[in-house]
């Protein structure tokens, strides 16, 4: 019986001819990404409960500092100092206010066919470049950061195949928002999603990017693509090529398949206080806002400057709206400096940001107060996500975000 993209790449992690769902297997992993978020506390595990300390490789090990950029209090100062201190003393990859996390690994590290562990739940992100990224807790990283190795369940696979191309004005934000609410929060509960079909030649890697990324919100373990065309001149054109291609075979078992008519997707938006509480963002339109925030590791990227910079162009943003717009890293923010994106955010009275988490995060910067309304294209919409827990977030495009910075209320692109 064939194989998934999946269980190929475990199969190939774990030494093994043939992997099956439901299966438990000892793996190698190919890379650690950790963040600020919580690398503080692998690393008091490292001193206080290991008796012989020590890391199986520490080429493997990216950590990135991205949550509270700059540190936003003493103790989130000490937490990164002890970070950053550690991977001084180790010689691991550093990066500290070059931007998101998951936009760095991709932008530099990332390749086909490896089994990447991120400290952080959208590592599935990595998917994109058809490698197996899952997001794990401290106690699993520590272990896989000292043996090399960890363990992994098989999961099941959710085929989606996408048909078509996505109409004027629509975006990958828009259909995997759509899925997620097709299929539920827990509707892909350990389990891998897998993307096919013709449709994937429309999308760009910023698109499958956004996709992959926000799998996790379904519940999934991991996303996956086929590397094509599009993915390898990603690839090529930061110097790196794949470990291993693989793709699912002909008759490989499904746990279930979709097919989307890409055509049949319309501008959405996620209702607090779940990402899958979904509708038409029509339905939305009018509900005054306070802030918007375009950026984050799922559209802060230089194509949804892009689409943002195009709506302000001769507009201004709402004068009781903050607009926050924070690049995913560093390469991003001076693209968007040298196309003239920047200046054309500030002028319409956008806040630019350093590349960071920012109201993704909801720590630091673009803090919402008690019952004020953000639109954002951050990742989540929970309750106290983005400041005060009687917040409201709603979740959407970069058209849409910044439709409804100009409007003052929640609106799509083609109603300014």
């Amino acid at each position: 019986m064939g194989m998934t993209m999946a269980e190929k790449i475990i199969a190939a992690a774990a030494g093994q001819k043939e992997v099956k769902a439901g299966e438990i297997h000892t793996v190698e992993v190919d890379r650690l990404m950790s963040n600020d978020g919580t690398t503080h506390l692998t690393i008091d595990l490292y001193h206080k409960k290991l008796k012989n300390p020590r890391i199986a490789d520490t080429k493997k090990l990216v950590w990135i500092v991205d949550h509270n950029v700059p540190s936003d209090s003493p103790k989130t100062a000490a937490s990164q100092k002890k970070m950053r201190d550690f991977a001084r003393e180790h010689g691991i990859d550093f990066y500290e206010g070059q931007g998101v996390c998951h936009q760095i690994m991709m932008e530099r590290y990332v390749r086909p066919g490896e089994l990447i562990f991120g400290a952080d739940s959208h590592t599935c992100a990595y998917g994109a470049l058809g490698a197996f990224g899952t997001g794990v807790g401290c106690t699993d990283y520590l272990y896989a950061m000292v043996t090399g190795t960890s363990w992994l369940l098989v999961p099941e696979t959710i085929r989606f195949r996408l048909t078509g191309k996505l109409s004027k004005g629509v975006y990958a934000r828009d259909l995997i928002l759509t899925i997620i609410g097709k299929i539920g929060a827990n509707g892909a509960n350990y389990k891998a999603m897998e993307f096919t079909g013709d449709g994937m030649k429309s999308l760009t890697m910023s698109d499958r990017i956004a996709i992959c990324n926000l799998c996790v919100e379904a519940g999934a373990k991991t996303a996956l693509m086929e590397v094509d065309d599009i993915a390898m001149e990603y690839l090529s054109e930061r110097g790196r090529t794949p470990k291993q291609l693989f793709s699912s075979d002909p008759d490989a078992v499904f746990a279930q398949e979709y097919t989307i008519d890409l055509a049949s997707i319309r501008p959405i938006v996620a209702k607090p206080h779940f990402v899958d509480n979904v509708c038409d963002a029509r339905e939305c339109a009018g509900i005054p806002i306070d802030e918007a925030f375009l950026g984050s590791c799922n559209n802060g990227r230089l194509e949804d400057l892009r689409v943002g910079a195009a709506l302000l162009k001769g507009r201004r943003v709402h004068p009781l709206v903050r607009f926050l717009v924070v690049p995913a890293s560093n390469e991003i923010y001076q693209a968007a400096l040298k196309e003239g994106l920047i200046q054309t955010f500030m002028e319409a009275g956008a806040i630019v940001m350093n590349a960071n988490c920012s109201v993704c995060w909801g720590s630091c910067q673009g803090v919402v107060g008690e019952n004020e309304v953000l639109i954002s294209t951050g990742t989540r919409n929970f309750k106290g996500r983005a400041g005060h827990p009687d917040a409201k977030v709603y979740l959407a495009s970069a058209a849409t975000v910044t439709a409804s910075a100009i409007k003052g209320e929640i609106a799509t692109a083609d109603m300014l």
